[in-house]
């Protein structure tokens, strides 16, 4: 947990305190998922406050297993490379627009099976009234939300390769995008009801892809969500600059005399000040094209030794 950017880790935190609280609350016949799940609309127990407070709960271990495991996954990435703010306001946007599709998938089965004509609905349970049945149709989870941040990784590293289980071999992530875009819709238009939200995860893709368009038309409107999306990549600069000036001091003692070892050492001091500084700004030109291919056509697309020059700036 130590090295999990602060919002994926308290976002992890807080899914984890949720569950284990729906667990301890409901041994005592208090049903959290109820109170704070998304209820249709157009059902009496439903809230506004619910399209938030719906995607920190869970149905199940393996349903928030899975969520989380996503989450820290790609979370930590996004989260590197667009900043805190930027990336909660992302993950809320998409939970919220997941919701609000899930809303309208039911209503869409409302009003195809006319339900509104019946006042009495047969279940398993037994004969109950509409209004009893309308508040069953409540949604859990964070994997509208999760299935974005799954979409933003994708368009940010399209060609990063990924191993998913049980193929044995790796994929790039624009096709494990895809092919998740796919599986979504097929499984929503089957006849079969299996219980999951397919629309909201879909739902949480679109409006993380409408979200994500409108920050690359107006680039210059995103310094106030911490970064202009390139702090993952800012941050291994830095430390390349770091390394440059740091290297400049190496030293070692043999003797009682102090001996200086490096070869930037050596070249500081026969260059002149400008050609210094011009050698310096022709390093950062490089690892800044470097760093704007990445951003662009993903990391696979870098030359053998683009990837070693990047490498050798983040140590």
């Amino acid at each position: 947990m130590r090295n999990i950017p602060t919002v994926t880790k308290n976002l992890l935190l807080l899914n984890v305190i949720a569950f284990v609280a729906s667990i301890l609350l409901g041994g005592m016949g208090i049903d959290l998922n109820n109170i704070l799940g998304l209820h249709f609309f157009l059902s009496e127990d439903f809230h506004l406050w619910q399209l938030v407070t719906y995607m920190f709960m869970h149905g199940g271990f393996m349903h928030i297993l899975m969520n989380m495991f996503m989450l820290w996954m790609f979370g930590m990435v996004m989260e590197n490379v667009w900043g805190g703010k930027k990336f909660l306001l992302y993950y809320m946007v998409c939970g919220i627009g997941a919701g609000i599709c899930q809303e309208l998938a039911q209503y869409g089965t409302y009003m195809y099976e006319g339900l509104s004509a019946y006042q009495y609905v047969a279940t398993e349970m037994g004969r109950i009234s509409m209004d009893s049945y309308l508040n069953l149709w409540t949604t859990v989870g964070a994997s509208g939300a999760v299935y974005g941040v799954l979409l933003a990784f994708g368009l940010t590293f399209p060609n990063e390769r990924m191993f998913i289980i049980p193929i044995p071999i790796p994929l790039k992530a624009k096709w494990i995008i895809m092919g998740s875009i796919a599986m979504e819709l097929f499984s929503a238009m089957a006849t079969s009801n299996d219980g999951v939200a397919h629309l909201a995860h879909l739902g949480g893709m679109l409006f993380g892809y409408i979200l994500i368009r409108y920050w690359r038309k107006r680039p210059y409107n995103n310094n106030s969500f911490g970064g202009n999306g390139r702090q993952f990549f800012d941050n291994m600069r830095t430390n390349w600059e770091n390394r440059r000036g740091n290297s400049t001091h190496s030293q070692r003692t043999t003797n009682g005399w102090t001996q200086n070892t490096t070869r930037n050492e050596q070249k500081t001091r026969t260059e002149s000040d400008w050609e210094y500084n011009a050698r310096k700004k022709q390093e950062q030109e490089e690892i800044d094209q470097i760093l704007d291919k990445i951003r662009k056509n993903g990391y696979d697309s870098l030359s053998k030794e683009e990837k070693q020059k990047l490498f050798d700036s983040s140590k």
